[in-house]
């Protein structure tokens, strides 16, 4: 795990850059790079590189950055892939803080062993590397622009991260056409060294900035990321853009939890519990970081919809109810505040329906009432387009009043909804970074995201859950298991785990022998389950290894015999080592609750609604360890099937509290026993509230090899 870097603000405030390819030919990337450093207003010292010397661009060229005197920052480097390793050498042994690499050539195509060479080379000496396969970096707090993009690129609050430097140049122009200024663009390209992490290391401190974009493809060390996240967002917004989500996530055949997690799945509960806000595409994310980087944040929860129209009101309820915005609904308030702003046959209902003769003024009548209500924290202004509306019109009903909300702390969003004359005023509106959207859900999305990272913002940090485990016990069943050959423990060395845990499991015992399945069945007590105990049999019910219900010694037989049976059958080579009778549980309601060694964010933990339907009915969340109590409600409630937790149809409330208690076990295992990479308890049988909860079967993978315990 790469760990913070100190010299992070070198890369973003340089005092000093010399461009490695520097070039008077216009064709290539190095005499852009030049070009963009001069134009920009950079205003310290540049050093263009190029083995002819001579002057570029009216400077001083250098044939080597050895024969520059004095400290040099960053190196930005142009050069063809195949001189850039001796290039980094040179600059690594002047002691260059940064390498920006521009040049592509390397991993993304193959050419890995460059690539890891050029970072070792650089790191020995101190030097990080950004890059390689980067369009470059602008900063606007030293007015530095090395990227190759042909547009000029308008400062402002808005820092961007991109993995992509194709789609970083298109970010690029978009910021310019929407006028939303940009505080950094910087390119990460294959993330050969600096990452994200390292990068919002930065930005959290960094003032000019005021919301995060990121766009991601893949994440390097996704545990660190959570860290850095975590403390980002509590910060300022984060907005995050990330592809793959139709790609299907490595499939684990030995647990569900493992096939279960495709990696977006796992990816998008975990950047939701770091609290940032993950758009669907570029629109959205611009619309995202727009609004938050220029509106305040509302004092509380209350929302109101003021609007012409019955119809394009319910549009909007439904808006608010999907993105989470809440609507204030104090009946006898809310016609207090829009009576004397509403007409008879309207509704000061929320929404608020000042009906379709409304012109600007009675729009301008209804904000003001909720400007100056303090129970209303926020408010939708809803317009569908009549003849009462000109241009002239809406610049009264929307510009004047949003500065008035905007200087009084108090944000607005604005749905208009109409032809030609709502087209237009949109466009000059929001290039005055007005919040104006032609579609209802869009304004609503925007204002959903403001009170998602507000949400977070408020959120106390509560103590991280945690219990005391014997890890040298669990240890010991692990090793035991791997001196036999075994990858997974058998089912009572997994039940074995749990007790040492504290997480309440059935009765079973191992029998042998037809006659030590019924004794052990008799002591037991019956019904019993029985299942085939074989390290080469992981998938019991796949090859009909397991028998139900059974109640009486006759079925102990019949099943046993059975058992044998299809196991010989379906896996003729099969060790067998006998058959676990365990007891028959009663029934309550069945969950999934999983914990494992994510490969991208490291010890991670599921919960869903479990039993033989959870493949096909995917109903589970996802979290990132460590976390805290409340942080693991907040992920049950998540789950669809929450509710037949709370009970319904006459049902009682089911245990939650041990439901919690399981998952934090869970996560003490696999966060501490380095031997262990997935367990699964599919059935967790929940009961009535005080009544505890049943590990019914367990399921435990071991670690290819001995990981390191974070």
């Amino acid at each position: 795990m790469s760990k913070q870097d100190k010299n992070i603000k070198y890369l973003f405030e340089p005092r000093s850059i010399a461009v490695i390819g520097a070039s008077s030919d216009k064709g290539k990337i190095g005499h852009s790079v030049m070009n963009n450093i001069i134009k920009g207003g950079y205003q310290g010292k540049i050093y263009p590189i190029n083995p002819r010397g001579g002057e570029i661009e009216g400077i001083k060229a250098y044939k080597s950055i050895m024969d520059i005197n004095g400290e040099i920052d960053v190196a930005c480097i142009t050069i063809p892939a195949k001189f850039v390793v001796d290039s980094v050498r040179q600059c690594a042994a002047k002691g260059v803080k940064y390498g920006i690499v521009i040049t592509s050539g390397f991993s993304e195509i193959g050419n890995s062993e460059d690539e890891r060479k050029m970072v070792q080379i650089a790191n020995e000496k101190g030097m990080r590397i950004l890059g390689p396969n980067i369009f470059g970096i602008y900063t606007a707090e030293v007015s530095l622009n090395t990227t190759f993009s042909g547009s000029a690129i308008p400062s402002g609050g808005l820092g961007i991260v991109t993995q992509s430097g194709a789609l970083g140049l298109t970010m690029i122009g978009q910021a310019t056409v929407g006028n939303v200024g940009l505080s950094t663009i910087v390119s990460v390209g294959n993330k050969a060294d600096v990452d994200e992490a390292d990068l919002l290391e930065y930005l959290i401190t960094q003032e000019r900035t005021k919301v995060i974009l990121m766009y991601m493809e893949g994440v390097r060390d996704g545990e660190r990321l959570v860290e850095v996240l975590k403390r980002a967002t509590k910060v300022k917004p984060v907005v995050i853009i990330k592809s793959g989500r139709s790609q299907r996530g490595a499939m684990a055949a030995a647990s569900h939890t493992g096939s279960l997690a495709g990696s977006d799945a796992v990816f998008d509960d975990i950047i939701k519990q770091c609290g940032a806000l993950r758009a669907e595409n570029m629109k959205e994310a611009f619309d995202w970081s727009k609004f938050l980087s220029n509106n305040p944040l509302p004092r509380g929860e209350n929302a109101v919809i003021i609007t012409n129209g019955g119809g394009a009101g319910v549009l909007a309820t439904d808006a608010c109810e999907k993105f989470g915005v809440n609507l204030y609904d104090d009946m006898e308030n809310l016609k207090t505040i829009f009576s004397p702003a509403t007409p008879e046959f309207g509704s000061t209902k929320n929404p608020v329906d000042i009906t379709g003769q409304a012109k600007s003024e009675d729009y301008t009548k209804a904000f003001d009432a909720a400007l100056h209500d303090p129970e209303i924290h926020a408010v939708l202004g809803v317009f569908c387009e009549t003849s009462m509306f000109t241009h002239e019109d809406f610049d009264r009903a929307v510009e004047h009043n949003y500065r008035q909300f905007k200087a009084a702390g108090k944000p607005i969003v604005f749905g208009l909804l109409g032809g030609e004359t709502v087209s237009e005023y949109t466009r000059d509106a929001r290039r005055k970074n007005i919040p104006v959207y032609e579609d209802i859900y869009d304004a609503v999305s925007s204002l959903g995201a403001m009170y998602s990272f507000k949400r977070y913002v408020d959120e106390k940090d509560d103590e991280i859950a945690d219990v005391a485990i014997d890890v040298k016990a669990i240890d010991s069943i692990v090793d035991g298991a791997r001196r036999d050959g075994r990858s997974f423990l058998f089912s009572h060395e997994g039940q074995n785990i749990m007790k040492m845990t504290g997480i309440p499991v059935p009765k079973s015992l191992i029998a042998m022998t037809i006659e030590s399945a019924v004794k052990s069945a008799a002591a037991i007590g019956y019904p019993v389950v029985m299942k085939v105990v074989s390290k080469d049999i992981l998938h019991k019910s796949d090859v009909g290894g397991i028998a139900l219900d059974l109640e009486n010694d006759q079925e102990v037989i019949s099943g046993y015999e059975a058992i044998m049976r299809n196991c010989r059958m379906n896996m003729p080579n099969a060790a067998i080592e006998g058959v676990e009778i365990s007891e028959m549980v009663k029934p309550g309601t069945e969950m999934i609750v999983g914990a494992m060694v994510d490969k991208t964010f490291g010890p991670t933990v599921m919960v869903g609604l479990g039993g033989i339907y959870v493949e096909v009915m995917k109903d589970v969340s996802f979290r990132a360890l460590p976390m805290a109590r409340t942080q693991i409600m907040e992920m049950i409630k998540e789950i669809r099937s929450y509710p037949l937790l709370m009970g319904v149809r006459g049902e009682k409330t089911r245990d939650i509290n041990a439901l919690v208690d399981t998952i934090i076990k869970l996560g003490a295992i696999i966060r501490n026993c380095k031997g262990i990479s997935d367990i699964e308890i599919n059935p967790l049988v929940i009961y009535e509230q005080g009544m505890g909860a049943r590990a019914v079967d367990v399921r435990i993978i071991l670690s290819k090899e001995d990981r390191e315990v974070r």
